[in-house]
């Protein structure tokens, strides 16, 4: 009868396993540790679209008018010039919307003007840019990639300095208008190779990693 009453107690807890979906447990101890959860599978953003900043090269092509096909940088007030439309606003639009306005202004120089819009040399808006500061070998701005993760941008950047305290980084978001911060282990992802350290970052990110110098 003991025998039959462990069986049955074995038995129904193997059929409860079975039956209990794989959660991932979170830590709540640090800050944003659900976020952090958030594979580099999951990094890439879908309804992500580059758009124009200052900085940008463009290489502007009209088919079939090579003399107004040309190579232009996109000027600090976000403004470009090419050789029929003077002072147009580029920084914020994608390359396709620009094209579709360059084809307005170019109809009234030719006829049926069909432009094609490619960005060359990237830096992107600022609300797109990855921000480092503190104690990245060389802390700068970063353009978004879309699928990026801490991994990245850490490489960008060079890695660590050699007194940085990785593990007290914290990644600056703005979420629904909200300022929110999550804690980083980038001593862990860098030095010890902890791939669960890396994380998705999104267009907009900054990232700060204090330094200790004890």
């Amino acid at each position: 009868m003991k025998i039959k009453i462990l069986y049955t107690a074995l038995m129904t807890s193997f059929l409860v396993g079975c039956a209990t979906p794989n959660t991932q447990q979170v830590s709540t101890e640090n800050p944003g540790a659900a976020e952090a959860a958030t594979t580099a599978t999951q990094a890439s953003e879908p309804d992500y679209k580059y758009v124009i900043g200052p900085g940008d090269t463009l290489d502007i092509f009209v088919w079939g008018y090579k003399d107004l096909s040309v190579s232009i940088p996109v000027r600090p007030d976000g403004k470009i010039t090419t050789r029929l439309v003077e002072d147009m606003a580029a920084s914020g639009k994608t390359p396709t919307v620009l094209a579709r306005e360059l084809e307005d202004q170019y109809k009234s120089y030719v006829k049926n003007p069909t432009v094609t819009v490619t960005v060359n040399k990237f830096k992107g808006a600022p609300s797109q840019q990855i921000k480092v500061v503190g104690g990245g070998t060389q802390p700068r701005t970063v353009p978004y990639v879309n699928g990026m993760t801490v991994l990245d941008v850490m490489i960008e950047v060079g890695g660590l300095k050699k007194f940085s305290s990785g593990n007290k980084a914290v990644l600056v978001r703005n979420e629904n208008g909200a300022s929110k911060s999550y804690r980083l282990r980038l001593h862990n992802l860098l030095k010890k190779g902890d791939i669960s350290a890396n994380r998705a970052v999104r267009p907009g990110d900054t990232i700060i990693i204090p330094e200790s110098w004890f």
